[in-house]
Protein backbone atom coordinates (compact mmCIF):
# COMPACT_ATOMS: atom_id res chain seq x y z
CA UNK A 1 0.00 0.00 0.00
CA UNK A 2 2.82 2.43 0.85
CA UNK A 3 4.47 1.73 -2.51
CA UNK A 4 1.17 2.30 -4.31
CA UNK A 5 0.53 5.60 -2.54
CA UNK A 6 4.07 6.79 -3.11
CA UNK A 7 3.59 6.35 -6.84
CA UNK A 8 0.57 8.66 -7.01
CA UNK A 9 0.73 12.32 -7.96
CA UNK A 10 -0.51 15.01 -5.58
CA UNK A 11 -3.66 15.36 -7.66
CA UNK A 12 -4.33 11.63 -7.54
CA UNK A 13 -3.74 11.55 -3.78
CA UNK A 14 -6.19 14.42 -3.31
CA UNK A 15 -8.80 12.60 -5.38
CA UNK A 16 -8.34 9.19 -3.75
CA UNK A 17 -10.64 9.76 -0.71
CA UNK A 18 -13.53 10.46 -3.12
CA UNK A 19 -13.02 7.33 -5.26
CA UNK A 20 -15.49 5.06 -3.55
CA UNK A 21 -14.81 2.08 -5.81
CA UNK A 22 -11.32 1.97 -4.31
CA UNK A 23 -12.49 1.92 -0.66
CA UNK A 24 -15.85 0.20 -0.88
CA UNK A 25 -16.71 -3.14 0.67
CA UNK A 26 -18.08 -5.75 -1.76
CA UNK A 27 -21.69 -5.37 -0.61
CA UNK A 28 -21.51 -1.59 -1.18
CA UNK A 29 -20.93 -1.88 -4.92
CA UNK A 30 -23.83 -2.47 -7.34
CA UNK A 31 -23.79 -5.80 -9.19
CA UNK A 32 -23.24 -5.96 -12.92
CA UNK A 33 -26.15 -6.66 -15.20
CA UNK A 34 -29.40 -5.25 -16.51
CA UNK A 35 -31.24 -4.83 -13.21
CA UNK A 36 -33.93 -2.33 -12.24
CA UNK A 37 -33.68 -2.51 -8.44
CA UNK A 38 -30.58 -3.07 -6.31
CA UNK A 39 -31.35 -3.98 -2.69
CA UNK A 40 -28.58 -3.54 -0.12
CA UNK A 41 -29.49 -5.72 2.87
CA UNK A 42 -27.38 -5.27 5.97
CA UNK A 43 -27.23 -5.15 9.71
CA UNK A 44 -27.11 -1.93 11.68
CA UNK A 45 -23.98 0.03 10.83
CA UNK A 46 -23.03 -2.21 7.89
CA UNK A 47 -22.52 0.76 5.57
CA UNK A 48 -25.86 0.75 3.76
CA UNK A 49 -26.31 4.52 3.81
CA UNK A 50 -22.86 5.12 2.36
CA UNK A 51 -23.64 2.62 -0.41
CA UNK A 52 -26.85 4.47 -1.29
CA UNK A 53 -25.25 7.91 -1.24
CA UNK A 54 -22.31 6.79 -3.39
CA UNK A 55 -24.65 5.13 -5.88
CA UNK A 56 -26.57 8.39 -6.27
CA UNK A 57 -23.25 10.20 -6.78
CA UNK A 58 -22.28 7.69 -9.48
CA UNK A 59 -25.61 8.26 -11.23
CA UNK A 60 -25.67 12.07 -11.23
CA UNK A 61 -21.98 13.02 -11.59
CA UNK A 62 -20.24 13.31 -14.93
CA UNK A 63 -16.59 13.31 -15.99
CA UNK A 64 -16.23 16.92 -14.84
CA UNK A 65 -18.26 18.91 -12.28
CA UNK A 66 -20.32 20.51 -15.04
CA UNK A 67 -20.68 17.42 -17.24
CA UNK A 68 -24.00 15.56 -17.18
CA UNK A 69 -24.29 12.17 -15.54
CA UNK A 70 -26.59 9.25 -16.26
CA UNK A 71 -29.39 10.66 -14.09
CA UNK A 72 -30.78 14.18 -13.70
CA UNK A 73 -33.96 13.69 -11.66
CA UNK A 74 -33.61 11.62 -8.49
CA UNK A 75 -36.12 10.73 -5.76
CA UNK A 76 -34.79 10.33 -2.22
CA UNK A 77 -37.43 8.48 -0.21
CA UNK A 78 -37.17 7.92 3.55
CA UNK A 79 -39.50 6.98 6.36
CA UNK A 80 -40.14 10.67 7.11
CA UNK A 81 -38.92 13.96 5.66
CA UNK A 82 -36.86 14.63 8.77
CA UNK A 83 -35.15 11.23 8.66
CA UNK A 84 -34.49 11.51 4.94
CA UNK A 85 -32.83 14.88 5.51
CA UNK A 86 -30.88 13.79 8.61
CA UNK A 87 -29.62 10.50 7.15
CA UNK A 88 -29.66 10.62 3.36
CA UNK A 89 -28.66 14.26 2.88
CA UNK A 90 -26.91 15.59 5.98
CA UNK A 91 -25.82 12.39 7.73
CA UNK A 92 -22.21 11.36 8.26
CA UNK A 93 -22.57 9.01 5.29
CA UNK A 94 -25.08 11.17 3.44
CA UNK A 95 -24.79 12.91 0.10
CA UNK A 96 -23.29 16.17 1.34
CA UNK A 97 -20.56 14.43 3.35
CA UNK A 98 -19.68 12.01 0.55
CA UNK A 99 -19.41 14.52 -2.27
CA UNK A 100 -16.07 16.16 -3.18
CA UNK A 101 -15.99 19.95 -2.82
CA UNK A 102 -16.22 20.69 -6.54
CA UNK A 103 -19.23 18.38 -7.01
CA UNK A 104 -21.06 18.91 -3.74
CA UNK A 105 -24.77 19.61 -4.27
CA UNK A 106 -26.50 22.64 -2.80
CA UNK A 107 -29.36 22.05 -0.35
CA UNK A 108 -32.47 24.17 -1.03
CA UNK A 109 -34.35 23.79 2.24
CA UNK A 110 -37.62 25.45 1.19
CA UNK A 111 -38.00 23.04 -1.71
CA UNK A 112 -36.55 19.91 -0.07
CA UNK A 113 -34.20 19.73 -3.01
CA UNK A 114 -30.52 19.09 -3.76
CA UNK A 115 -29.01 20.73 -6.83
CA UNK A 116 -25.66 19.58 -8.29
CA UNK A 117 -23.27 21.85 -10.20
CA UNK A 118 -24.20 20.05 -13.44
CA UNK A 119 -27.90 20.79 -12.95
CA UNK A 120 -28.99 17.37 -11.66
CA UNK A 121 -31.59 17.48 -8.89
CA UNK A 122 -32.79 15.20 -6.10
CA UNK A 123 -35.97 15.77 -4.09
CA UNK A 124 -36.93 14.34 -0.70
CA UNK A 125 -40.09 12.31 -0.18
CA UNK A 126 -41.66 10.70 2.87
CA UNK A 127 -43.26 7.27 3.16
CA UNK A 128 -45.91 8.94 5.31
CA UNK A 129 -47.01 10.88 2.22
CA UNK A 130 -47.12 8.54 -0.80
CA UNK A 131 -49.40 10.91 -2.72
CA UNK A 132 -46.52 13.40 -3.01
CA UNK A 133 -44.96 10.94 -5.48
CA UNK A 134 -48.01 11.14 -7.73
CA UNK A 135 -47.00 13.36 -10.65
CA UNK A 136 -43.19 13.80 -10.43
CA UNK A 137 -41.00 11.64 -12.66
CA UNK A 138 -37.46 10.39 -12.19
CA UNK A 139 -34.64 8.48 -13.84
CA UNK A 140 -33.20 7.24 -10.51
CA UNK A 141 -34.29 6.80 -6.90
CA UNK A 142 -32.79 5.92 -3.55
CA UNK A 143 -35.17 4.32 -1.05
CA UNK A 144 -33.82 4.12 2.50
CA UNK A 145 -35.13 1.66 5.13
CA UNK A 146 -37.95 0.42 2.93
CA UNK A 147 -38.79 -2.38 5.38
CA UNK A 148 -39.89 0.09 8.08
CA UNK A 149 -41.88 2.51 5.94
CA UNK A 150 -45.35 3.13 7.46
CA UNK A 151 -47.17 3.09 4.09
CA UNK A 152 -44.65 0.91 2.36
CA UNK A 153 -46.69 -0.64 -0.45
CA UNK A 154 -48.49 2.57 -1.39
CA UNK A 155 -45.27 4.60 -1.38
CA UNK A 156 -43.36 1.97 -3.34
CA UNK A 157 -46.12 1.74 -5.94
CA UNK A 158 -46.21 5.51 -6.45
CA UNK A 159 -42.42 5.55 -6.79
CA UNK A 160 -42.52 2.86 -9.50
CA UNK A 161 -45.00 4.88 -11.57
CA UNK A 162 -42.64 7.86 -11.40
CA UNK A 163 -39.49 5.97 -12.44
CA UNK A 164 -40.03 6.56 -16.14
CA UNK A 165 -37.33 8.94 -17.40
CA UNK A 166 -34.20 8.06 -19.34
CA UNK A 167 -33.19 4.87 -21.04
CA UNK A 168 -33.01 2.68 -17.96
CA UNK A 169 -34.40 4.13 -14.69
CA UNK A 170 -33.12 2.38 -11.60
CA UNK A 171 -33.62 2.38 -7.84
CA UNK A 172 -31.26 1.57 -4.99
CA UNK A 173 -32.89 0.27 -1.81
CA UNK A 174 -30.89 0.30 1.43
CA UNK A 175 -32.59 -1.42 4.33
CA UNK A 176 -32.28 -3.61 7.35
CA UNK A 177 -34.52 -6.55 6.39
CA UNK A 178 -37.85 -7.23 8.02
CA UNK A 179 -40.48 -9.78 7.16
CA UNK A 180 -42.77 -7.40 5.26
CA UNK A 181 -44.57 -8.06 2.01
CA UNK A 182 -43.19 -5.16 -0.02
CA UNK A 183 -39.58 -6.23 0.57
CA UNK A 184 -40.24 -9.94 0.02
CA UNK A 185 -42.05 -9.19 -3.24
CA UNK A 186 -39.21 -6.94 -4.43
CA UNK A 187 -36.54 -9.53 -3.65
CA UNK A 188 -38.51 -12.15 -5.55
CA UNK A 189 -38.56 -10.21 -8.80
CA UNK A 190 -36.28 -11.17 -11.71
CA UNK A 191 -35.35 -7.51 -12.22
CA UNK A 192 -33.98 -7.21 -8.65
CA UNK A 193 -30.42 -7.88 -7.53
CA UNK A 194 -29.18 -7.75 -3.95
CA UNK A 195 -26.05 -7.59 -1.84
CA UNK A 196 -25.81 -8.42 1.83
CA UNK A 197 -23.54 -7.95 4.84
CA UNK A 198 -23.73 -8.23 8.63
CA UNK A 199 -22.84 -5.39 10.96
CA UNK A 200 -19.32 -6.79 11.46
CA UNK A 201 -18.48 -6.22 7.79
CA UNK A 202 -18.05 -2.54 8.62
CA UNK A 203 -16.39 -3.05 12.01
CA UNK A 204 -13.44 -0.80 11.13
CA UNK A 205 -15.81 2.16 11.47
CA UNK A 206 -17.72 0.94 14.54
CA UNK A 207 -16.85 1.04 18.24
CA UNK A 208 -15.63 -2.36 19.42
CA UNK A 209 -17.62 -1.97 22.64
CA UNK A 210 -20.79 -1.52 20.56
CA UNK A 211 -20.20 -4.79 18.71
CA UNK A 212 -19.41 -6.67 21.91
CA UNK A 213 -22.52 -5.37 23.68
CA UNK A 214 -25.05 -5.95 20.93
CA UNK A 215 -23.67 -9.37 20.05
CA UNK A 216 -23.71 -10.45 23.71
CA UNK A 217 -27.29 -9.31 24.17
CA UNK A 218 -28.95 -9.96 20.82
CA UNK A 219 -26.67 -12.35 18.94
CA UNK A 220 -28.77 -15.50 19.33
CA UNK A 221 -32.16 -13.82 19.00
CA UNK A 222 -34.50 -13.22 16.12
CA UNK A 223 -33.87 -9.49 16.53
CA UNK A 224 -30.12 -10.09 16.33
CA UNK A 225 -30.43 -12.14 13.14
CA UNK A 226 -32.45 -9.31 11.63
CA UNK A 227 -30.71 -6.20 12.96
CA UNK A 228 -27.10 -7.46 13.14
CA UNK A 229 -26.84 -10.25 10.56
CA UNK A 230 -29.11 -8.46 8.10
CA UNK A 231 -31.10 -11.66 7.65
CA UNK A 232 -34.66 -11.69 6.38
CA UNK A 233 -36.23 -13.80 9.12
CA UNK A 234 -39.34 -15.62 7.96
CA UNK A 235 -42.21 -16.40 10.29
CA UNK A 236 -42.51 -19.95 11.58
CA UNK A 237 -45.15 -21.93 9.72
CA UNK A 238 -48.38 -21.55 11.68
CA UNK A 239 -46.76 -19.12 14.15
CA UNK A 240 -48.97 -18.02 17.03
CA UNK A 241 -47.32 -14.58 16.99
CA UNK A 242 -45.64 -12.59 14.22
CA UNK A 243 -43.15 -9.78 14.55
CA UNK A 244 -45.54 -7.52 12.69
CA UNK A 245 -48.25 -8.23 15.25
CA UNK A 246 -45.87 -7.47 18.11
CA UNK A 247 -44.52 -4.32 16.45
CA UNK A 248 -48.08 -3.06 16.16
CA UNK A 249 -48.68 -3.61 19.88
CA UNK A 250 -46.30 -1.18 21.58
CA UNK A 251 -46.94 0.77 24.75
CA UNK A 252 -45.14 3.85 26.05
CA UNK A 253 -45.87 3.29 29.73
CA UNK A 254 -47.66 1.05 32.23
CA UNK A 255 -51.31 2.11 32.59
CA UNK A 256 -52.21 3.87 35.83
CA UNK A 257 -53.83 1.47 38.25
CA UNK A 258 -52.53 -1.66 36.57
CA UNK A 259 -52.43 -4.82 38.70
CA UNK A 260 -48.91 -6.21 38.44
CA UNK A 261 -48.17 -9.92 38.30
CA UNK A 262 -44.78 -11.63 38.17
CA UNK A 263 -44.86 -15.09 36.60
CA UNK A 264 -42.13 -17.68 37.04
CA UNK A 265 -41.44 -20.78 34.97
CA UNK A 266 -38.54 -22.46 36.84
CA UNK A 267 -36.04 -24.85 35.23
CA UNK A 268 -35.81 -28.49 36.20
CA UNK A 269 -32.19 -28.09 37.30
CA UNK A 270 -29.99 -25.19 38.24
CA UNK A 271 -26.59 -25.24 36.53
CA UNK A 272 -24.83 -23.54 33.61
CA UNK A 273 -26.40 -25.84 31.01
CA UNK A 274 -29.95 -25.60 32.34
CA UNK A 275 -32.84 -24.01 30.51
CA UNK A 276 -33.57 -20.45 31.52
CA UNK A 277 -35.91 -19.61 34.37
CA UNK A 278 -38.63 -17.58 32.69
CA UNK A 279 -39.57 -14.50 34.72
CA UNK A 280 -42.01 -12.06 33.10
CA UNK A 281 -43.77 -9.03 34.59
CA UNK A 282 -47.22 -8.05 33.33
CA UNK A 283 -49.62 -5.27 34.28
CA UNK A 284 -53.38 -5.73 33.79
CA UNK A 285 -55.95 -2.95 33.88
CA UNK A 286 -59.70 -2.89 33.32
CA UNK A 287 -60.27 -0.79 30.20
CA UNK A 288 -64.06 -0.81 29.95
CA UNK A 289 -66.96 -3.03 31.01
CA UNK A 290 -66.42 -5.83 33.52
CA UNK A 291 -64.01 -8.47 32.21
CA UNK A 292 -62.74 -6.09 29.51
CA UNK A 293 -59.11 -6.21 30.59
CA UNK A 294 -56.02 -5.02 28.77
CA UNK A 295 -52.41 -5.86 29.62
CA UNK A 296 -48.93 -4.47 29.16
CA UNK A 297 -45.90 -6.75 29.26
CA UNK A 298 -43.48 -4.71 31.33
CA UNK A 299 -40.26 -6.66 31.69
CA UNK A 300 -38.60 -9.94 30.85
CA UNK A 301 -36.14 -10.56 33.67
CA UNK A 302 -35.48 -14.22 32.96
CA UNK A 303 -32.20 -15.71 34.18
CA UNK A 304 -30.16 -18.72 33.14
CA UNK A 305 -27.58 -20.96 34.76
CA UNK A 306 -28.48 -20.09 38.34
CA UNK A 307 -29.56 -22.11 41.36
CA UNK A 308 -33.06 -22.16 42.79
CA UNK A 309 -32.02 -19.45 45.20
CA UNK A 310 -30.68 -17.41 42.29
CA UNK A 311 -33.86 -17.39 40.24
CA UNK A 312 -35.98 -16.91 43.36
CA UNK A 313 -33.97 -13.80 44.23
CA UNK A 314 -34.43 -12.48 40.68
CA UNK A 315 -38.19 -13.10 40.82
CA UNK A 316 -38.58 -11.47 44.22
CA UNK A 317 -36.51 -8.49 43.11
CA UNK A 318 -38.83 -8.01 40.12
CA UNK A 319 -41.84 -8.36 42.42
CA UNK A 320 -40.66 -5.50 44.62
CA UNK A 321 -39.23 -3.40 41.79
CA UNK A 322 -42.61 -3.19 40.09
CA UNK A 323 -44.80 -3.18 43.20
CA UNK A 324 -46.48 -6.44 42.18
CA UNK A 325 -49.59 -7.73 43.89
CA UNK A 326 -49.01 -11.36 43.04
CA UNK A 327 -46.46 -13.88 41.89
CA UNK A 328 -47.50 -17.07 40.10
CA UNK A 329 -45.08 -19.97 39.74
CA UNK A 330 -45.40 -23.22 37.84
CA UNK A 331 -44.90 -26.20 40.16
CA UNK A 332 -44.97 -29.11 37.70
CA UNK A 333 -41.26 -29.85 38.12
CA UNK A 334 -40.48 -28.75 41.66
CA UNK A 335 -43.76 -28.96 43.54
CA UNK A 336 -43.63 -27.26 46.93
CA UNK A 337 -39.88 -26.72 46.50
CA UNK A 338 -40.67 -23.93 44.01
CA UNK A 339 -42.79 -22.02 46.51
CA UNK A 340 -40.32 -22.76 49.27
CA UNK A 341 -37.49 -21.23 47.21
CA UNK A 342 -39.43 -17.98 46.86
CA UNK A 343 -40.46 -17.87 50.52
CA UNK A 344 -36.91 -18.49 51.64
CA UNK A 345 -35.99 -15.21 49.95
CA UNK A 346 -39.05 -13.29 51.19
CA UNK A 347 -41.78 -15.04 53.18
CA UNK A 348 -44.16 -12.10 52.67
CA UNK A 349 -44.38 -12.42 48.88
CA UNK A 350 -47.91 -13.25 47.72
CA UNK A 351 -46.94 -16.29 45.64
CA UNK A 352 -49.44 -18.76 44.19
CA UNK A 353 -48.81 -21.98 42.32
CA UNK A 354 -50.05 -23.05 38.89
CA UNK A 355 -49.93 -26.52 37.41
CA UNK A 356 -49.78 -27.29 33.68
CA UNK A 357 -52.48 -29.79 32.83
CA UNK A 358 -52.27 -29.12 29.06
CA UNK A 359 -49.44 -28.77 26.56
CA UNK A 360 -47.58 -25.55 25.85
CA UNK A 361 -49.40 -24.81 22.59
CA UNK A 362 -52.85 -25.40 24.10
CA UNK A 363 -52.01 -23.01 26.93
CA UNK A 364 -50.49 -20.42 24.59
CA UNK A 365 -53.29 -20.25 21.99
CA UNK A 366 -55.80 -18.33 24.18
CA UNK A 367 -53.04 -15.87 25.07
CA UNK A 368 -52.15 -15.40 21.39
CA UNK A 369 -55.82 -14.62 20.76
CA UNK A 370 -55.58 -11.73 23.24
CA UNK A 371 -52.85 -10.20 21.08
CA UNK A 372 -54.97 -10.59 17.94
CA UNK A 373 -57.77 -8.76 19.74
CA UNK A 374 -55.40 -5.88 20.48
CA UNK A 375 -55.62 -6.39 24.22
CA UNK A 376 -51.92 -6.90 24.99
CA UNK A 377 -49.07 -4.47 24.33
CA UNK A 378 -45.33 -4.57 25.02
CA UNK A 379 -42.96 -2.03 26.46
CA UNK A 380 -39.59 -1.87 24.71
CA UNK A 381 -36.60 -4.07 25.48
CA UNK A 382 -38.10 -7.56 25.13
CA UNK A 383 -36.11 -9.05 22.22
CA UNK A 384 -35.44 -12.51 23.70
CA UNK A 385 -39.07 -12.96 24.73
CA UNK A 386 -40.38 -11.80 21.34
CA UNK A 387 -37.91 -14.07 19.57
CA UNK A 388 -39.36 -17.08 21.41
CA UNK A 389 -42.92 -15.93 20.77
CA UNK A 390 -42.35 -15.81 17.01
CA UNK A 391 -40.99 -19.37 17.11
CA UNK A 392 -44.12 -20.77 18.77
CA UNK A 393 -46.34 -22.44 16.19
CA UNK A 394 -49.45 -24.56 16.26
CA UNK A 395 -47.24 -27.64 16.02
CA UNK A 396 -44.88 -26.67 18.85
CA UNK A 397 -41.81 -24.59 19.59
CA UNK A 398 -39.38 -24.29 16.66
CA UNK A 399 -36.41 -22.90 18.54
CA UNK A 400 -33.57 -24.38 20.59
CA UNK A 401 -34.20 -25.48 24.16
CA UNK A 402 -37.44 -24.68 25.92
CA UNK A 403 -39.59 -21.52 25.47
CA UNK A 404 -39.29 -20.61 29.16
CA UNK A 405 -39.90 -16.91 28.61
CA UNK A 406 -43.08 -17.63 26.64
CA UNK A 407 -44.23 -20.06 29.33
CA UNK A 408 -43.85 -17.35 31.97
CA UNK A 409 -45.72 -14.87 29.75
CA UNK A 410 -48.55 -17.35 29.29
CA UNK A 411 -48.81 -17.95 33.05
CA UNK A 412 -48.93 -14.20 33.73
CA UNK A 413 -51.61 -13.38 31.16
CA UNK A 414 -53.64 -16.48 31.96
CA UNK A 415 -53.68 -15.55 35.63
CA UNK A 416 -54.37 -11.87 34.99
CA UNK A 417 -56.87 -12.03 32.12
CA UNK A 418 -58.07 -15.46 31.01
CA UNK A 419 -58.97 -17.03 34.35
CA UNK A 420 -60.79 -13.91 35.65
CA UNK A 421 -62.77 -13.77 32.39
CA UNK A 422 -63.83 -17.36 33.05
CA UNK A 423 -64.72 -16.55 36.63
CA UNK A 424 -61.92 -18.83 37.86
CA UNK A 425 -59.69 -16.37 39.74
CA UNK A 426 -59.05 -17.95 43.09
CA UNK A 427 -56.16 -18.81 45.37
CA UNK A 428 -54.47 -22.19 45.45
CA UNK A 429 -53.21 -24.51 42.75
CA UNK A 430 -54.91 -24.00 39.39
CA UNK A 431 -54.98 -26.62 36.65
CA UNK A 432 -54.34 -24.84 33.35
Amino acid sequence: METFLAGLSETALAALPWLFDFWALPHQLPPEGDWRAWVVLGGRGAGKTRAGAEWVRAMVEGATPAAPGRARRVALVGETYDQALAVMVKGESGLLACSPPDRRPRWVAGERRLVWPNGAEARLYSAHDPEALRGPQFDAAWADELAKWPKAQQTWDMLQFGLRLGDHPRVCVTTTPRNVGVLKDLLGRDSTVSTHAPTEANRAFLAESFLEEVRARYGATRLGRQELDGELVEEAEGALWSQGLLDGARAEAVPVGARITVAVDPPVTGHAGSDACGIVVVGVVQAGPPRDWHAVVIEDCSVQGVSANGWAEAAVAAYHRHGAERMVAEVNQGGDLVLDAVRMVDPLVNVRSVHAARGKVARAEPVAALYEQGRVAHLGGLPELEDQMCRMSITGYEGPGSPDRVDALVWALTDGMILPARGQARPGIRQI
